[in-house]
């Protein structure tokens, strides 16, 4: 069976499809069959940048290591059984047809709470929740009082968590692997920077993930989107240098693969 990695976060901007992208390109790199998923019925930014990888390298007539994506299937709800979820049938299906082909299952979920998501939330082995560094954002783990910064209870988000966390123990499946990772860590507001660390670190023991560093702000993630590159294929396509800014870049996907801990994976790159 597959693992299936589900990247979820209900606040958009906060770097879902970019990390969904890398990694399943690092992991495909790394000789695994990877199969891509987007919930996200409306945007598809992850399904558009792997169909944008697919277009460029069609012209640039390369041929490098690149996670399949696949659509929700459609389903007529006339012909579901009585009390069937049409979005449940979906996503069934979907993951059901990439399940016995690959060995890890990539899904995208929409920035906000719907239907496909929570359910793709308690299909995870791994969930991945990229989070901006600032508490306008941690405000989706937690509520936070205004003047001493501590965590006062879980959110709905953390609450859909730790629902399909219940749903897959009563399914006696594994628990989920749950990391929390800070994306656009800025080297200013160092303060700001240590009391989220903290909030963070505080909040993970008491609701269960773990903390990993993400991407820094950098210009190369929006330059890539529309040739669906990732930063591992800037030496093998001579589209660009690699700067110090992107030799920094490759370290924090090096560093986020290490910390996720998939099984098999040896990460090399």
């Amino acid at each position: 069976m597959a693992h299936i990695i589900v990247v979820g976060n209900e606040k958009g901007g906060s770097g879902k499809s970019t990390t969904c992208m890398h990694v399943a390109t690092a992991l495909s790199r790394m000789g695994h069959r990877v199969g891509a998923l987007d919930l996200d019925v409306r945007q598809r930014s992850f399904g558009r940048y792997v169909e944008n990888r697919v277009a460029w390298l069609a012209r640039a007539g390369l041929d490098l290591p690149t996670p399949e994506y696949r659509p929700l299937p459609e389903v007529d709800p006339a012909t579901l059984p009585p009390g069937e979820n049409a979005f449940d049938h979906r996503l069934s299906a979907a993951v059901s047809g990439l399940d016995a082909e690959k060995d890890f299952i990539v899904i995208d979920c929409p920035g906000s709470h719907t239907r496909l998501s929570q359910v793709a939330h308690s299909l995870a082995d791994t969930l991945i929740t990229p989070l901006n560094d600032s508490f306008v954002d941690f405000d989706l783990l937690a509520r936070v009082d205004a003047d001493s910064g501590r965590v006062q209870g879980p959110s709905i988000y953390s609450e859909m968590v730790w629902g399909a966390r219940q749903l897959r123990a009563q399914a006696g499946l594994k628990p989920i692997d749950w990391i929390v990772v800070r994306n656009r860590l800025g080297v200013q507001q160092m303060h700001n920077k240590r009391r989220v660390g903290e909030a963070l670190e505080d909040l993970s023991r008491r609701i269960g993930f773990r903390v990993a560093p993400g991407f820094s702000e950098r210009v190369v993630f929006r330059e890539l989107f529309p040739r669906g590159l990732t930063l591992l294929d800037l030496k093998d396509t001579g589209v660009d240098q690699l700067n110090l800014s992107n030799i920094a870049a490759r370290q924090e996907l090096r560093d986020l693969m290490a910390a996720l801990r998939l099984p098999g994976v040896q990460v090399a790159f």
